[in-house]
């Protein structure tokens, strides 16, 4: 899956009324998200390479999102997934790239998607416990911190990750969770937000990840819900869109950061939910498919999947309901939580 942006833009084309009712151009998004892999002569297909199975999660995802599972061959999408995984049981961005937490859960989630976790059994270094053992290795078990990779970097989202990627595989007892929740609460801030580190700044996106961490930890009890959903309301523009934190620009993707940890914490009904969706909705590409992260900048699949998510979230027509501590469609989290039982 292609990260290459473009070629269409994100805005209400030409000529057509701007008091028309904004609609979703499902069939379009469908195509677009088909056409990213064809288009490997572009330079930019290449220089994203680093991204590349993390864009085949966001693609995926978008397509069972709009309601299209079988619209990518599932055979190829496991023969690729497993040609990422190294000796090690983590999995790279590409075949041949060192493994790393990100990639690695992405594969997890690719793979629950399409019902193939049993192949890692077949078909993987090691099975799901050696995949299991080299994220358990990248926690720290004095402070409960995850590195994203054998360097170091620690960072809440790779926390997330580690949750996401174990809670799916039923592997949660390889890792101190205590120490992890412990480390998520000293990010929390004096305005209800989460930062990256113990006092580091309030970021939507991180919001989601600690949230999401203690949401599937069973620990949402921590979370001050009124403090933080207070801050992530305030993330809302007079445009509709979201931003990540005061005094930035709107953009599609906090569709899902922000209304995410707002329904985790049951306050999704503090913001404006219609306004939000028409802003979603004027981002689309109506010619091509696709969304960008604003009306007149190319699409990407990071902010389809992430556009359409947020829509998800909204209960808009058409759209399969996304779990939002996962997603990923709320039927596979359900499948994957039964098969674990």
């Amino acid at each position: 899956m292609a990260l290459v942006s473009g070629p269409g833009r994100g805005g209400v084309p030409a000529g057509r009324d701007p008091a028309q009712e904004p609609y979703l151009v499902t069939e379009k998004h469908v195509n677009y998200i088909k056409s990213l892999d064809t288009r490997k002569d572009e330079l930019e297909y290449w220089l994203t390479e680093h991204l590349r199975l993390n864009g085949v999660y966001w693609g995926l995802t978008a397509l069972h999102l709009l309601g299209q599972p079988d619209a990518l061959p599932r055979e190829d999408i496991i023969k690729y997934v497993m040609s990422c995984q190294s000796e090690n049981g983590g999995f790279g961005a590409a075949p041949r790239h060192d493994a790393h937490m990100l990639s690695t859960v992405s594969a997890v989630q690719i793979l629950a998607t399409v019902d193939a976790l049993d192949e890692l059994e077949s078909e993987g270094h090691g099975g799901r416990i050696k995949i299991g053992k080299y994220i358990a290795g990248l926690q720290n078990r004095e402070t409960g911190t995850f590195a994203g990779d054998e360097w170091g970097e620690t960072d809440t989202r790779f926390l997330y990750g580690a949750f996401n990627a174990l809670s799916l595989l039923n592997l949660m007892y390889l890792i101190d969770v205590h120490k992890a929740v412990a480390h998520v609460q000293a990010c929390r801030n004096f305005d209800g937000g989460y930062g990256v580190d113990p006092e580091a700044e309030s970021h939507a996106g991180q919001a989601f990840t600690c949230v999401g961490a203690l949401a599937i930890a069973g620990h949402l009890d921590l979370v001050d819900r009124d403090r933080l959903g207070a801050w992530l309301s305030e993330r809302q523009l007079e445009n509709g869109g979201l931003n990540g934190r005061p005094e930035k620009l709107e953009d599609v993707c906090y569709s899902w950061w922000v209304l995410s940890s707002l329904a985790m914490i049951d306050r999704l009904h503090w913001i404006d939910g219609k306004k939000l969706s028409a802003f979603i909705l004027r981002c689309q590409d109506y010619e091509g498919g696709g969304i960008s992260d604003r009306p007149g900048d190319m699409v990407d699949v990071f902010h389809t999947v992430f556009g359409l998510a947020g829509l998800s979230l909204l209960g808009f027509p058409g759209l399969v309901a996304v779990d939002p501590v996962y997603c990923m469609p709320k039927h596979i989290i359900q499948r994957c939580i039964q098969k674990s039982r």
